[in-house]
C-alpha cells in the first residue's frame, strides 16, 4: 500500500463512520497533510469529537481531549515541574498537549494566558518550561472548537492568534436525510452490529504523503493568482469601492503560505501532480474566513466573511 491508497482509504472510511460533515472531514486530513491546525465553529453535538477521534485511531497516533473551562491554567495543558522526594529533584511531568491530535473543545472559554500558552505550542511545536523546552509529538495537529451561540463568559481570540490556524471550518446541522441516517448508525452501534471498516495505517504513509504533496506543481499562474487573492484582502480598493467598503483588514502572509499549501494538498487527494485555479478557490473560503476583518459597513449589512470571499472571487482574475 502507498501513501496515496492509504489516505485515500482512511478518508472514504471516515466518510463512513461520520455522517453530515464531508468538508470537515476533508479539512482534517488536508490540515493533516499540510501540518497545519483546525479551527472549528459550529453548535455542540455534531461529531467533532467522533471525527478527529475517528482520524487518530485511522492514523495509529495518540488523541487527548481538552475542555477548557475559565479555571484552567497554561500548565494543565502544557505540563509542569514536579519535585521528587526520592531523587531530590524536579521532573517534568507532560500535559496533555503531548499527544499526536488534540481536540482543543471550546477553546474561548479559556482566559488569554491559556489560550497563549495553547497557540504557542501550536507554532514552535514545543512547550517551555523553566529553562527547558521539550519537542511535542509528529505528526502533531490541534482542531480547537468554539461555540457560536453561547458567547457569556468567553474569552474571544485575538485576530493575530486565530492566525495560527491553517483553516477555519464552520459547520452546521445535517439534513433530515442525513440526520435519519446517524441515527440508524446509532443504532447499529448501541446494537453491536456496526464495525468501522477504517484500518489502522502506518504513520511513515503520513510523512510520505507529505513528501508527494511538496512536489505537486504550481504554475507561475497559480502563484499569481494566490498572490493577488491575498493582496486584494490588503488593498481593496484597487478592485472597486463594492470591495473596498466591506474589508477593513486583509491577510497575512501566512495565508499565502496556508492557500498554497492547502490547494497542493486538495490537487494530491484528487489524484492529481498540479494545482488548479478550482484548488485555490475551494479551499480560500476555509484560508480567508478568520483572516480578514470586516468594515462595520459589512456587519451592518450581515455580510459573513464567506461573502466578503465570494465577492473576492469575483473580482480577482486568475492569469
Amino acid at each position: 500500500m502507498n501513501a496515496r491508497e492509504a489516505i485515500s482509504g482512511i478518508y472514504a472510511a471516515l466518510q463512513e463512520n461520520i455522517i453530515g460533515q464531508g468538508h470537515l472531514l476533508e479539512a482534517m486530513v488536508v490540515a493533516l497533510l499540510a501540518d497545519g491546525h483546525i479551527l472549528v465553529e459550529g453548535p455542540p453535538g455534531l461529531a467533532k469529537t467522533r471525527a478527529i477521534n475517528s482520524l487518530a485511531k485511522a492514523c495509529s497516533t495518540s488523541f487527548h481531549r481538552l475542555q477548557f473551562t475559565p479555571d484552567l491554567l497554561p500548565s494543565d495543558i502544557t505540563g509542569t515541574d514536579i519535585f521528587m522526594p526520592d531523587e531530590g529533584a524536579f521532573k517534568f511531568s507532560k500535559g496533555p498537549i503531548f499527544h499526536n491530535l488534540v481536540l482543543a473543545d471550546e477553546i474561548n472559554r479559556a482566559p488569554a494566558k491559556v489560550q497563549s500558552a495553547l497557540l504557542e505550542a501550536m507554532a514552535e511545536r514545543q512547550v517551555s518550561v523553566g529553562s527547558k523546552s521539550y519537542d511535542l509529538p509528529s505528526p502533531f495537529l490541534v482542531m480547537a472548537t468554539q461555540n457560536p451561540v453561547e458567547q457569556e463568559g468567553t474569552y474571544p481570540l485575538p485576530e493575530a492568534q486565530l492566525d495560527r490556524f491553517l483553516l477555519k471550518i464552520v459547520v452546521d446541522y445535517p439534513s433530515a436525510k442525513e440526520e435519519l441516517e446517524v441515527l440508524k448508525l446509532t443504532r447499529k452501534e448501541r446494537a453491536g452490529e456496526a464495525s468501522s471498516s477504517v484500518s489502522p495505517i502506518d504513520m511513515q504513509h503520513i510523512f510520505e504523503a507529505r513528501a508527494e504533496i511538496d512536489k505537486v506543481q504550481t504554475s507561475d499562474t497559480i502563484d499569481a493568482y494566490i498572490i493577488d487573492l491575498i493582496t486584494a484582502t490588503r488593498t481593496p480598493d484597487h478592485y472597486g469601492s463594492d470591495l473596498a467598503n466591506i474589508i477593513e483588514y486583509g491577510a497575512s502572509p501566512r495565508a499565502t503560505i496556508s492557500l498554497d499549501l492547502c490547494a497542493r494538498a486538495a490537487a494530491w487527494l484528487n489524484g492529481r501532480d498540479y494545482v488548479t485555479p478550482e484548488d485555490v478557490q475551494r479551499y480560500a473560503y476555509p484560508v480567508l474566513r478568520h483572516r480578514i476583518i470586516p468594515t462595520y459597513q459589512a456587519e451592518a449589512d450581515n455580510l459573513t466573511t464567506d461573502d466578503i470571499i465570494a465577492k473576492l472571487l469575483s473580482k480577482v482574475a486568475v492569469g
